[in-house]
């Protein structure tokens, strides 16, 4: 198996303070040495975060921690496959009264695709996932 990390980790790890390299220690030491990635949704959010920091002094520190972090971690792209299936999981999911936040469902989607878990600060979303693991950090 392998791991997608939700932006809500990434986020928490950077207002600590970490280092890409203490984050991944991190990770590791509470789900074991397993392949890492980021979805592209994930990233959007983070990006998005960049650019809402209130100083520059933020947004530098926060640019800095992105660019180290992707030194190292991949990207998994949003595909034409990922969005048949996350169009599936909604579709039915809503048909059962059951809303799905648009960026966690591409975030989960793009796990189940891989066979991956998400690893997550906020599991709250991506229990909705049906046959998605969830690691809560």
């Amino acid at each position: 198996m392998g791991l997608i990390l939700d932006s809500s980790v990434v986020i928490a790890a950077e207002r600590r303070g970490d280092t890409p390299f203490q984050f991944f220690k991190l990770i590791a030491s509470a789900t074991g040495n397993q392949p890492l990635a980021i979805s592209a949704g994930a990233l959007t959010e983070i990006v998005h975060a960049l650019y809402r920091a209130p100083t520059l002094e933020i947004r530098t520190r926060r640019e800095a921690f992105i660019q180290d972090l992707l030194t190292d971690l991949q990207v998994a792209p949003y595909t034409r496959s990922t969005a048949f299936l996350a169009g599936k999981v909604d579709g039915e999911q809503r048909a059962l009264g059951v809303t799905i936040p648009s960026m966690d469902l591409l975030i989960g989607a793009t796990a189940l695709e891989l066979g991956y878990a998400v690893v997550t600060g906020n599991p709250r979303h991506f229990h909705l996932i049906p046959g998605l693991n969830v690691i809560a950090l």
